[in-house]
């Protein structure tokens, strides 16, 4: 039993899935000191809200587990008047949603107190591809100014080098990670196993494909 059980415990224990995200997520730190008063404003990659249906059914926001992309722009906002925030993300699923994310994510800002003259909303994309171009081609926004780009950490190695190869002068500020400095043998979690290792094979093959054909 102990043999036959242990290709399951290695499969699912967290060590080895977060060694994979934790080389992800180092690839491209936060600046330590940035100065803000450079940057014309932060970008915020769609992927942190629940689907359309669940806001509609709630007077009140619904974030999912990547929930970091929306706050971690928070204070950089409030530290740094001159910012503009920039949301990119359009409708997901088979059918189409009613509320695309960047609508979300606008009811979420201006219900925190954000001033809606501070927003930049790209309400059509649906890939990171789709999120460099699309963001880049919205009226008043100049890619070559420096922006910085704000996605969860593992995700970061390809939203920087699919944005630098649409032409964008992008600093990454990364959040929503997902693997500390090191994780116990001890950690063991079907479901928290199973889901790093879909996180962090997703976003592998993601880059790779990225690369294959030429959009980073």
């Amino acid at each position: 039993d102990t043999l036959t059980g242990l290709p399951n415990r290695l499969a699912f224990n967290e060590f080895l899935p977060d060694a994979v995200l934790r080389s992800l997520e180092a690839q491209h730190p936060a600046p330590a000191q940035p100065d803000l008063s450079r940057y014309a404003g932060v970008i915020v990659l769609g992927g942190a809200t629940e689907a359309s249906y669940v806001w509609e059914g709630h007077a009140q926001p619904a974030l999912n587990h990547a929930a970091e992309r929306l706050t971690a722009a928070l204070p950089l906002m409030q530290q740094a008047p001159q910012l503009r925030l920039l949301y990119t993300g359009g409708v997901g699923g088979l059918r189409g949603e009613a509320l695309t994310e960047a609508e979300r994510a606008r009811r979420f800002y201006v219900g925190l107190g954000l001033p809606p003259k501070r927003l930049l909303l790209e309400d059509a994309a649906r890939t990171t591809h789709e999120n460099a171009v699309l963001s880049a081609a919205l009226p008043g926004v100049d890619p070559t100014r420096p922006w910085l780009l704000l996605t969860s950490a593992w995700h970061m190695p390809r939203a920087m080098a699919t944005f630098e190869k649409a032409g964008w002068n992008v600093t990454p500020w990364p959040a929503d990670y997902r693997a500390g400095l090191e994780t116990p043998w001890t950690e063991y979690s079907l479901a928290q196993g199973a889901g790093k290792w879909q996180t962090a094979l997703h976003e592998l093959l993601g880059l790779w494909v990225y690369r294959l054909t030429g959009r980073a």
